[in-house]
């Protein structure tokens, strides 16, 4: 599937349209400080050249313009400022909302050190670019005002300062798209940072063990990457500042050519002369500024990039998380059925490609499934998809007879309550719940955590536990959450034998008996009997067996 991604334009406009008044609003002050600098030099350079010297009409004129520079440019920034903070803020809350309704395939492909950089570094690059612009408008408008009162000196000394901003500005061109390529290398880099970072953390454990594997991940992995963004930031930075110090010279070069323009013609008037230094000089600081500044407008452009990317990728045909927001449809489950579902994983070079399905799956309320199979045969796959959290490229997913269509998905998911295999657990057990009921604490001396857990102000003291303590909080948080559908993805996996008969032959007994219907992933096939239905998978296909008299193991 190919990307459209929006051009840099019409994300800028796009992301800029909320607050196209403010925008506007500060340009225009900052184009009314650069005139007003302009019209600054202009009368200093008539007072230093007038025959009596500064009237008070000139003192007063050079008083209200300091004013209105002051004004109009603390005015664009402060505006500057505050519609940057907006766009980031409201980019981040867009971004944000993308990636919660985002499909888990997309998410599980894009990984976690690429999108991480996105939702932090890029964002704060456009936060810091939003800063400069209001002085970039400032520059290039004073940039244009000392031109235009070069024209009325003498068009002579215009076309010569014309044609060294021309040469200038060629050369910033060519230092934007040559730098503008080391930035995105180094851009680049920043994500396989990441990766090796979230690498430190997540397997601190083995690389205190391994030690050739610590020394290979600090000697080649991480110093290989930030060898990689340092060079590739020098470089950067070197066609930069060369630019740089190539537009300075020019500026004096400029100079010494009006100087040696005054010689060859000595009738020119010396006022001529003098404008043209100090508007020169003046004009130097502005032209500098814009330059220093091309950095920040590739890394934005990069950003921009970015984000437009993230934006494009992580499309859903399911309503916007806050429209979603609401009680679901359906609260309760009579049948689920999953009708010729079938699921092609893309390919992956130098492996078989997997496939699951097609799959014919009728579960009724009230039933325990076990699905059971061999590591890899699909049952996470089946389950997600069971889920809605996986699209099929074929078939359908049934509620209660009624196909489960893209706007519904999402409320269809609020009838399930999962623990996965690499769940998370949440600090809050139930968002929204003013506080836990009693029954929590009966549970957690059932579970024998009460000793580490407790309930305090409405929530659990910790999560802070062992694995298999933290899988027996979770199921609890399940408990606690009252949805039709529970989805146990290898629970028993991390518990000792004592706990897994409590929920093999207690705790699901019990919730079966409560009207739940109960999803089990597992490999305990001493417990089989406990199911009633027994779904077998093998390479992507899978066999159904119902118990019509569900025992239960002594």
């Amino acid at each position: 599937m190919t990307l459209k991604t929006p051009s840099l334009a019409q994300e800028t406009l796009r992301i800029l349209k909320p607050f196209w008044m403010l925008v506007a609003l500060s340009a225009a002050l900052g184009v009314v400080s650069g005139l007003s600098v302009t019209a600054l030099l202009a009368t200093i350079n008539s007072a230093m050249n007038a025959a009596g010297g500064p009237d008070t009409h000139t003192a007063l004129l050079f008083g209200g313009l300091c004013v209105l520079t002051l004004a109009c440019s603390t005015g664009s920034n402060l505006l500057t400022n505050y519609v940057g903070q907006k766009v980031v803020a409201r980019l981040r809350r867009e971004l944000s909302a993308k990636v919660l309704v985002a499909p888990i395939a997309q998410l599980e492909r894009y990984r976690a050190h690429r999108l991480i950089p996105v939702l932090l570094n890029d964002v704060s690059t456009i936060s810091a670019f939003a800063l400069s612009v209001a002085p970039m408008v400032i520059a290039f408008t004073v940039t244009l005002g000392c031109l235009a009162y070069l024209a009325l000196l003498s068009w002579q000394i215009l076309l010569i300062t014309a044609l060294t901003v021309v040469i200038g500005t060629g050369a910033q061109f060519l230092a934007h798209r040559f730098g503008m390529k080391n930035i995105l290398t180094a851009r680049n880099g920043e994500d396989e940072l990441q990766k090796h970072y979230q690498a430190l953390s997540g397997g601190a454990k083995e690389l205190r063990i391994q030690r050739k594997r610590r020394q290979h991940m600090h000697d080649q992995l991480i110093h290989g990457a930030t060898e990689r963004i340092c060079k590739a930031n020098i470089r950067a930075a070197n066609i930069f500042v060369s630019a740089e110090t190539f537009g300075s010279m020019l500026f004096f070069a400029v100079i010494g050519v009006a100087i040696a323009f005054q010689a060859l013609w000595p009738s020119t008037d010396r006022t001529v002369l003098g404008g043209f230094v100090l508007v020169m000089l003046y004009m130097k600081g502005p032209l500098e500024q814009l330059i220093t500044n091309l950095p920040s407008i590739s890394r934005a452009q990069i950003a921009l990039r970015r984000i437009a990317e993230l934006s494009a990728r992580f499309s859903s045909p399911e309503p916007h998380l806050l429209v979603s927001d609401r009680a679901p449809a359906v609260s309760s489950v009579e049948s689920i059925e999953l009708r010729q579902l079938r699921y092609d994983y893309p390919q992956v070079e130098g492996s078989q490609p997997f496939h699951l399905g097609p799959v014919n799956l009728s579960i009724r309320q009230g039933d325990i499934v076990f699905i059971v199979g061999e590591n890899g045969c699909g049952k996470t796959t089946l389950i997600k998809l069971l889920l809605g959290l996986y699209s099929p490229q074929q078939g359908e997913v049934r509620l209660n007879g009624e196909t489960v269509t893209p706007q519904r998905l999402d409320d269809y998911r609020q009838l399930f309550t999962t623990i996965f295999a690499d769940y998370y657990l949440f600090d809050e057990p139930l968002p929204g719940q003013a506080e836990l009921p009693p029954e929590a604490g009966k549970y957690l001396e059932r579970l024998d955590i009460a000793h580490k857990v407790s309930i305090r102000d409405g929530s659990f003291t910790t999560t802070d536990l062992s694995t298999g303590q933290r899988k027996r909080l979770a199921l609890i948080n399940a408990w606690l959450d009252q949805r039709p559908v529970l989805v146990f993805d290898e629970w028993a996996a991390d518990q000792d034998p004592a706990f897994r008969r409590v929920f093999y032959t207690e705790l699901l007994p019990e919730l079966k008996q409560q009207g739940k219907t109960i999803i089990v992933i597992s490999h305990d096939d001493r417990y089989f009997p406990v199911a009633d239905q027994l779904v077998r998978m093998h390479g992507g296909q899978l066999v159904v067996e119902r118990n019509q008299e569900p025992a239960l193991p002594a």
